[in-house]
């Protein structure tokens, strides 16, 4: 068992759904990216999804696309993601990267993972690589003991959902909703129906993302998945705040909340 099925079965044996939560490496900068990003496990996220920003980041909405942008800006590179994947390892979270196929594909599979696994991360979530082209990354990621996590929506068919789920070897990252990422006042019916819809094709832990942005929401998804992913939410209340101690303590209390959402009894 991996560190980041560890992390799901803990929750399980609290009667929880575990809660993951979103920051693209070098948002706001470096040093605040990773004091943010351990900010949260301290508050009750269980693990952390640590985003390498990309130029290109075409399934993201205008908040993530704003923190990737200032991250680039600010000189973000694989070695500053990595050095965040560390320090968030150093918390006992399991820390996740986020990343788009193209710079994984440029650096190489095998590079990428061997330098991954060495700074301590557990595996990367891939939203545009399909299993039909996974071969590689799934070698590199044998070789190095990463978790793979891909993608389902709501419009994917029970054989897509299958597909998907015989190269996936963490969790089921199920979008709650199509189209791009960012909070939502309300998360789609069909989420619940696409849990279910992967659960007849996988035992692995479903986590449904894209658009939880409160405890209530929090509560509603962990009622019927097994984790529950915020990260447009935590990235809106950086760039509302004032200053680096003013998000730090918004980010905590988010954390907080949403932490309290995925342990509250179901209505």
């Amino acid at each position: 068992m991996s560190a980041l099925h560890d992390a799901f079965e803990a929750a399980r044996s609290e009667g929880r759904a575990a809660l993951i939560g979103y920051l693209p490496s070098g948002f706001p900068d470096q040093a605040a990216g990773i004091e943010l990003a351990t900010a949260m496990v301290g508050s009750g996220v269980d693990i952390v999804e640590v985003g390498l920003p990309y130029s290109d980041p075409l399934m993201d909405g205008p908040t993530i696309q704003a923190a990737v942008h200032r991250a680039l800006l600010g000189g973000s590179t694989v070695a500053r993601v990595l050095e965040t994947v560390s320090a968030v390892a150093a918390t006992g979270a399991p820390a996740l990267v986020m990343s788009y196929w193209n710079p994984i594909e440029r650096i190489g599979p095998e590079p990428f993972a061997q330098r991954l696994a060495a700074a301590g991360g557990v595996g990367v979530i891939t939203p545009d690589l399909t299993p039909e082209e996974a071969g590689p990354w799934r070698a590199a990621t044998q070789a190095h003991h990463l978790d793979r996590v891909f993608l389902v929506a709501p419009s994917s068919t029970d054989a897509r959902i299958a597909a998907v789920a015989e190269v996936t070897s963490g969790f089921v990252y199920a979008a709650s909703t199509m189209g791009v990422t960012g909070a939502r006042g309300s998360i789609g019916s069909r989420a619940r129906e696409l849990v279910s819809r992967v659960r007849m094709a996988s035992t692995l832990p479903v986590a449904v993302g894209l658009g939880v942005s409160t405890g209530e929401q929090a509560a509603e998804v962990a009622g019927y998945a097994d984790g529950v992913i915020v990260g447009s939410a935590f990235i809106q209340r950086i760039l509302d705040a004032p200053d680096r101690a003013a998000a730090l303590a918004a980010v905590r209390s988010l954390a907080a909340e949403l932490a309290e959402g995925v342990r509250r009894p179901p209505a």
